[in-house]
């Protein structure tokens, strides 16, 4: 798989969690190409070896034949949108949100995580969304800088390109914001996601209150704005994801020339595109391909899109994402494998490829030499569960 690399980010991926050296044995390892019964020792936070055998050294955790797998790799989730919104028009006090956020990844395995924020925001007509990027970026940086994050977070900007202040957005960040990811999302009505307007009717009535009236005034203005800033709004965010050294991706492509413009700006992976021709031209551009692990779980898409275990079946699936519901990455990976048979090449899903499709080398694999973060993870009956997480050797959960 042809997936891009951007600068190495080894330099400026470390957390503020202190190292510490641990050694797991009798440990059913899933390494990139097999599962193997071992020991595997991290010191100073860095995969230090890996033994064969189920000998239990003194001072090691006996892990009694559980799976011990790299920690999971998330490149797009709102879930941190939800803890400062818990309700419609509920705003929740930002800190407390962050390390909410923060600690409901680390228990469900999670150990690196780049936050999506939206960019662009409408200030007229129904249905307006203000800005809010900057300032929430401002404080999880600031978090972050004291200590107070169990996991490694980066940010990942969704620019919106059906918006009125995109490029105004984006131009307040730079590179020393820790910025992995910018994803090009139109979400015009109509097209995309939305083709289907049943389901954006349905989403805005729940979520922002619309009557059929406010529903209709509100499809009318964002494709004004689309008609009006979609094109310089494309552009842009191509020319401003290189300027802050982030990797491109592309959301929700539907046409196979959806994906050929993708592939034209340079993105590196596609989240969720929604149909089976769209996966298909992604693979034949080289573009990993990023489908949501609740469609895994839930067997279809909640949006009437393509199957991702359809996908799954026909080797259209790269990278996992745990979108809305961050317990779903590990149940869905397990789930993959079991169709697969195959546990290494669907963990990677969920570890290595989508680190190394975000510029992260130095993780999401059980290698000597890389970050260690690890998950123990038992599985009784067909339902994995997760004994243990680690942090660059430091418990976390």
């Amino acid at each position: 798989m042809n997936y891009p690399l951007r600068r190495s980010d080894i330099e400026h991926s470390d957390d503020n969690c202190v190292s510490e050296d641990l050694c797991l044995a009798n440990a059913r390892l899933v390494l990139p190409d097999q599962v193997l019964t071992g020991s595997i020792t991290i010191e100073q936070g860095v995969i230090t070896d890996i033994s064969e055998g189920d000998h239990v050294p003194s001072g090691s955790l006996d892990c009694a034949g559980d799976f011990v797998m790299p920690g999971l790799v998330e490149l797009h989730t709102d879930n941190l949108e939800r803890h400062m919104e818990p309700r419609p028009e509920v705003d929740w006090p930002h800190l407390p949100a962050l390390i909410a956020h923060d600690a409901e990844l680390a228990s469900v395995g999670i150990t690196t995580v780049f936050d999506a924020l939206r960019a662009g925001s409408i200030h007229t007509g129904k249905g307006r969304y203000l800005d809010y990027a900057r300032a929430v970026a401002d404080e999880l940086l600031k978090a972050r800088t004291q200590g107070l994050f169990k996991i490694s977070h980066f940010l990942h900007l969704r620019a919106e390109i059906c918006s009125e202040t995109l490029l105004e957005e984006l131009a307040l960040f730079t590179p020393d914001d820790r910025v992995g990811i910018v994803s090009l999302m139109d979400h015009t009505p109509g097209q995309r996601q939305f083709r289907d307007l049943t389901a954006l009717r349905t989403y805005v009535a729940k979520k922002r209150g619309m009557d059929e009236s406010d529903f209709a005034e509100h499809v009318a203005n964002l494709k004004r704005l689309q008609a009006e800033f979609g094109e310089k709004h494309e552009k842009g965010a191509v020319v401003e994801a290189k300027r802050l050294g982030a990797v491109l991706a592309s959301h929700d492509d539907t046409t196979r020339h959806h994906v050929a413009t993708s592939h034209a700006n340079g993105v590196g992976f596609a989240e969720f595109p929604t149909t089976h021709e769209a996966a298909e031209a992604c693979r034949d551009y080289g573009i990993a391909i990023m489908m949501g692990a609740p469609n895994v779980i839930r067997g279809g898409s909640h949006s009437g899109n393509v199957s991702a275990m359809e996908l799954a079946k026909t080797d259209l699936l790269d990278i996992m994402s745990s979108d809305y519901v961050p317990s779903g990455l590990l149940i869905a990976a397990f789930r993959i494998a079991q169709l697969w048979n195959d546990l290494p090449r669907a963990i990677a899903t969920v570890t290595r490829a989508p680190a190394i499709a975000a510029g992260l080398p130095d993780r999401g694999s059980l290698q000597k030499g890389l970050r260690g973060d690890v998950l123990r993870v038992a599985k009784i009956q067909e339902t994995a569960v997760l004994r243990g997480v680690w942090a660059k050797g430091s418990r976390i959960a």
